[in-house]
């Protein structure tokens, strides 16, 4: 895997040029989500400057009204100081206009940019192949959607916000202040020395502060969902005192953490409120000497004063934004490395369409390895002639999942090919694949919604009672019924109102409904019950008449119903036959469905 991909963005050992190369992937994904909004960015920041120049004015306007609108008073004139009152008022209100204008203008632009980027971030992860999902920890994945996301909403929502309004506030200031008493910008100039000090230590520390901070946060949670989700196994080993323990140490650790944060603002705030009071201060006894010499007009001293006040206003804002920004620019690099990943069982250019699949599914020379260095199928051939009920046996690591697994082309061959009818499953349009082929796994998996709607999913435009025959055939409907609500009762998150083994009645449902030439059953009857099981069978023995079927099982009552059993030992078959057959004879099969008959007894 590249340094682009999953290890990248996790990887703290990065060289300077991967790092670099890191940093282009973020800024050409960010670059992909700002290019169609730039005149939306062109507009709010043209708001935010025009705004921020009312803001600054009030100062000016008020020295005016103060040296020259009082003395007009005083001479019987009160137009000039009536005119100044009407434009700070007008300014102040055009600036409160324009920061609600720019308020809006900011948001939509974020959230504009956090829509896009949640959806190619679900449809991508979604597109990736199962060798990415089976890499990529899923914890990792929500993460990507979670925290990551709302790092960058952070930023985009406030932290820009904040960056652009104090640094130009800050700016103008500097600038108003030099336009009327260069005097006192050369002090308020002087003062940003050690303000600049000051915020880069802030910095420097609280970035390593503040990533303490997640860190020991991200274990709490951890800690927490781990033994809220394994209660049971909590409860049977008796591993409450090792828990609170545990948790203990790591409420304290992020306490610790939270700690040496509020240490930071206590000397940086003071230190802001220290500078600040000492350049108005000295603003102060210069502008006041200058005043009682009449070099400067008292209006102008109280100008200076208000804008030397005002300047260091944004300073904190300003510090807070660079742990923002990091933050944010880990979150978008961990992001940019999900979207840079490439399927590895990419769709085909020119697909091949297979209108009416029978079945015949054949390997040909086929190798697999998950690894280099781990080769699962070596020099594999096989062919399964349309309509067969096949079933794999062997001991764990055999390699009967893998088969299975390029059958439903979950994965690709390292080298040779299989196919459906004669057609390479590469060169297979994938609506035609996942139509002809269906697989059910051990997990059964359901969603959240209605028993019928999970069964449904096998084939979306099913009728009730199609859904209904579906159950039936595989022995689900009288569970089913004897549900609060039927097929309409609601399964709950992951199927929490079902047992195991209904999960698995329903998953069958499902897939028998999607009517494929090619039904493969991995593990499929490991969560059923005798009875259940024997359901199941019934219905196996109907619906898979017509079919090609791969039955992957270590009970060995399912070989029954195979026309053909392949024993598999170290991606090889070593055995192959009707199960009559084999158990009759000497071989392997015939020990292991020996064995299976005693441990019966």
């Amino acid at each position: 895997m590249s340094v682009t991909g999953v290890e990248g963005e996790e990887r703290h050992d990065l060289t300077k040029s991967e790092s670099k190369q890191i940093r282009k992937r973020s800024m050409r994904l960010l670059g992909s989500l700002v290019s169609p909004m730039k005149a939306r960015i062109a507009l709010t920041a043209t708001v935010i400057i025009i705004s921020t120049g009312a803001q600054v004015v009030g100062p000016a306007l008020i020295a005016f009204g103060i040296d020259q609108g009082l003395p007009a008073v005083v001479g019987g004139d009160a137009i000039p100081l009536v005119l100044v009152v009407a434009a700070y008022l007008l300014s102040g209100l055009a600036g409160a206009l324009l920061i609600a204008w720019y308020t809006v203008l900011m948001a939509r632009v974020s959230q504009a940019i956090l829509i896009e980027l949640r959806k190619r971030v679900f449809l991508h992860t979604q597109k990736l192949s199962l060798e990415f999902h089976e890499k990529y920890t899923s914890g990792r994945i929500i993460a990507r959607q979670t925290s990551d996301l709302d790092s960058l909403r952070e930023l985009l929502d406030s932290g820009i916000s904040q960056l652009v309004q104090g640094g130009l506030y800050m700016v103008f200031i500097a600038g108003a202040l030099f336009l009327m008493d260069w005097v006192s910008g050369l002090v308020l100039l002087g003062a940003v020395v050690p303000l600049a000090f000051l915020t880069r230590w802030f910095q420097v520390r609280s970035s390593k502060v503040f990533r303490e901070t997640r860190t020991t946060s991200a274990r709490v949670i951890v800690h927490f969902v781990e033994t809220m989700t394994g209660i049971r196994a909590v409860k049977a080993f008796r591993k409450e005192k090792r828990n609170e323990a545990e948790f203990g140490q790591l409420v304290e650790d992020y306490r610790d953490a939270n700690a040496r944060a509020i240490n930071l603002f206590g000397v940086y705030d003071p230190g802001l409120v220290f500078i600040g009071n000492v350049a108005l201060a000295v603003v102060l006894l210069v502008g006041g000497l200058r005043v009682a010499d009449g070099s400067l007009a008292i209006g102008v001293l109280l100008a200076t004063l208000l804008y030397t006040r005002s300047f260091f206003a944004p300073a904190e804002e300003l510090a807070m934004f660079y742990n923002s920004y990091q933050s944010a620019a880990a979150a978008l690099e961990k992001i940019s490395g999900v979207l840079e990943e490439i399927p590895s069982v990419p769709d085909p250019d020119r697909p091949t369409d297979l209108w009416q699949a029978k079945g015949a599914v054949n390997f040909a020379d086929v190798e697999f390895a998950y690894t280099e260095d781990r080769v699962v199928l070596p020099e594999f051939s096989l062919d399964i002639p349309a309509g067969q009920t096949i079933a794999l046996v062997g001991s764990t690591g055999a390699g009967k999942s893998t088969l299975a697994k390029l059958i439903a082309r979950f994965y690709d061959p390292s080298k040779g090919a299989v196919t459906l009818d004669g057609v390479e499953l590469r060169q297979l349009h994938p609506k035609d694949l996942r139509r002809a082929i269906v697989m059910v796994t051990q997990e059964a998996y359901l969603f959240s919604g209605t028993v019928a709607s999970n069964i449904a999913l096998g084939k979306p435009d099913a009728t009730r009672s199609e859904v209904i025959q579906a159950a039936k055939a595989v022995g689900a409907h009288e569970f089913i019924e004897s549900l609060p609500d039927g097929y309409d009762t609601d399964v709950n998150k992951r199927g929490g109102r079902v047992s195991a083994g209904q999960r698995q009645l329903i998953s069958f449902a499902r897939a028998f409904i999607a009517d494929p030439v090619v039904l493969i059953l991995d593990e499929a009857t490991a969560s059923l019950d005798i009875p259940s099981e024997r359901l199941v069978q019934e219905g196996l023995q109907t619906l898979l008449a017509d079919r090609t079927a791969i039955i992957i099982a270590h009970r060995l009552s399912t070989v029954a119903i195979a026309d053909r059993v392949l024993v598999m030992e170290h991606g090889r078959i070593i055995e192959d036959g009707p199960p009559a057959e084999l158990i009759a004879g000497t071989g392997k099969f015939s020990q292991m469905y020996a064995a299976w008959r005693d441990s019966l007894v």
